[in-house]
Order: structure tokens, then sequence, then C-alpha cells
């Protein structure tokens, strides 16, 4: 049986990181959208929920949600208000520090996972992943050091707090999700997950759009659909479906492939962002950090309580999402 199992976890390791890059491509599609930031957020959980509606009815999965007992509804609504939460963190951050800090201390979110999954998970502390840890967010360092980092002034200050807040709540929510997960399938998650945060959103839109400050062409709008089809709902079963077979820790390790690439990807497609030796050095750490963690889990598979740890979330309920 080992090496299904290593298959078990190596796909859930492929699959993380496919959606690490696939969220890589956010960026970019966020140029083609203007309009105020908490509408782009709104719209991505919207069209985001609109699919995963979609896609239950026609598996017939909607009967999933009647049957929730009202404590897991409960979870889901606040794993809901969490997500609407950090990535409202996140967005205001940008707004006001430079991109290069808000990124840095945003992803210090899987620092925090690493160090409060024994405490939340009941996955014991694996001492092993310090080096791919190390090497992963090193090379986001390196790769956003040339952009300039650093605080000048209470607004960058606040900026950078957010920053750092956002990094504690999208721990918050990961941690979560692990357990959340034992006894629902992702897209019902998810779909909880983006309505709770559309409703949660919706009087700030509407309040936007009043003051002049929702997007104005078709092109942004298409943007806003492709950010919540794609890059929302089809990324977020992926990572789902991945997290199910692997430990958090490893996971959260995997998705330091999001800003390598996004640099990257910003590299090969938008004007005025060269690729530059320190781009191409830390995207190979942040791989080899990768490499490493695919390692470590294929040596768990079948040998010591890691391993036991890695399939603590049931996986019969139903991967579906991707």
């Amino acid at each position: 049986m080992a090496a299904p199992d290593r298959r078990h976890s190596l796909v859930g390791l492929l699959l993380i990181a496919t959606a690490g890059v696939i969220w890589g491509t956010i960026p970019l599609v966020l140029r083609a959208a203007d309009g105020a930031s908490v509408i782009k957020v709104f719209y991505r959980v919207f069209f985001a929920g609109i699919v995963i509606f979609a896609w239950l009815a026609l598996r017939g999965g909607l009967g999933e949600l009647r049957r929730l007992p009202r404590r897991k509804l409960a979870q889901l609504v606040g794993q809901g208000a969490i997500l609407t939460v950090n990535w409202v963190l996140f967005l205001t951050a940008l707004d006001l520090t430079s991109v290069a800090t808000a990124e840095l201390l945003g992803y210090m979110g899987p620092v925090f996972v690493a160090a409060l999954a024994p405490f939340v998970t009941g996955e014991r502390f694996d001492r092993r992943i310090m080096l791919p840890m190390l090497l992963a967010l090193g090379g986001v360092v390196v790769i956003l050091a040339p952009q300039g980092l650093g605080v000048a002034g209470g607004r960058q200050l606040l900026g950078a707090v957010l920053a750092f807040s956002s990094a504690l709540t999208y721990a918050w929510l990961l941690l979560r999700s692990k357990r959340i997960l034992l006894g629902v399938s992702g897209p019902a998650l998810m779909l909880v997950e983006y309505a709770t945060a559309s409703v949660l959103l919706l009087p700030f839109v509407v309040w936007l759009y009043a003051t002049g400050r929702g997007p104005t062409t078709a092109i942004s709008y298409g943007a806003l659909a492709t950010l919540g089809i794609v890059q929302t709902a089809f990324a977020g079963g992926l990572f789902l479906t991945g997290l199910r077979r692997v430990r958090t820790d490893h996971a959260a390790i995997l998705t330091y492939t999001e800003p390598a690439s996004a640099v990257l990807f910003a590299s090969a497609f938008l004007p005025g962002e060269p690729l530059t030796a320190a781009t191409v050095l830390g995207g190979a750490m942040v791989v080899a950090g990768g490499a490493l963690v695919a390692r470590l889990d294929a040596r768990d598979v079948g040998h010591g309580p890691e391993a036991a740890d890695a399939g603590t979330v049931d996986d019969t309920v139903g991967d579906g999402g991707a």
C-alpha cells in the first residue's frame, strides 16, 4: 500500500502547488479591472459562489447543505467571515504601504501555520520543515527586497500592521479549514464561505457604487468574472482537495509558489517589470523548498506518526470542486 499512499500524498502537494501558481496570475487579472478593492473582493467571491452553486446543483450536491448540522454550518459561516477579513486586510495593506512590504509580511502566514498546527490540528511539530520553510521564505525575500522593503511614516506603518494581521488571519483560516473539512465537501465549504463573504461585503459595495467607485468597463467585469471562476473557484477547489491529503504545515509551505509565480508572470507579461537575477534565484529557492517538502511527504507515507497526521481528514466526503 505504500506506493498508492505515496502517490496520494504527492498528488496533494502537486494540487496545492498548482493552486499557488494559478493564484500567482491574480495581479495580471487585477490590472485589467478598475474600481475599489472591496468591490473586487466582492465580485471574486460572488462569481465563485455562482460557479460552485451551479456545480453542486448539477451533481445533486445541494442536499449536503441542508443536511449539515447547525454547528458545522456555523463553522462554515465563521470561515467565510475570516476569509472576508483576511482579503480586506491584505488589499487595504497594498493601498497603504509598498507592495513588497505587504507581500512579505502577508506571507508570514505559513510560518504561523507551522508554529500553531500542533495546537490547532493536533499534528506533531515537524522540525524537518524548518529548512524548506527558510528556503521558501528566503526566496520570497530575495524576490521582493529589490522592490523596496521598509516603512516610512504612519500610513505605511499602518499598512504593515494590516499586512501582518492578514498573515495571522490566513493562518487561522488554513488551520480551521483542516478540521472543518471533516464531514463536508470542499465545494460545500467554499459555497458557504463565499456566500457569507458576499453578504458581508454587499453594504460596502452598494456605498462604493453610490460614490462612483465601481468598475467602469466591460473588460473590468470580465476580468473580475475570471478572477472568481478561475483563480477562486477552480484554484480553491484544487487547494482544498490537496489539503485533504497532506499535513497542514507542508501545504502552507507550498503556497509560497504564489508570490514567486506572481513575480515571474509579471516579468513575462507586464511592461516595466523585467526578469532579474534576484527573481530567478528567489524562484529557484521557493521551488527547492517545495521539492524538499515533497520528499518529506514521500518518506513519511506509511512510516510513523507524521504519516497518520497527514490522513486525519476523511477523504471519502468528496474532493470535488476542481
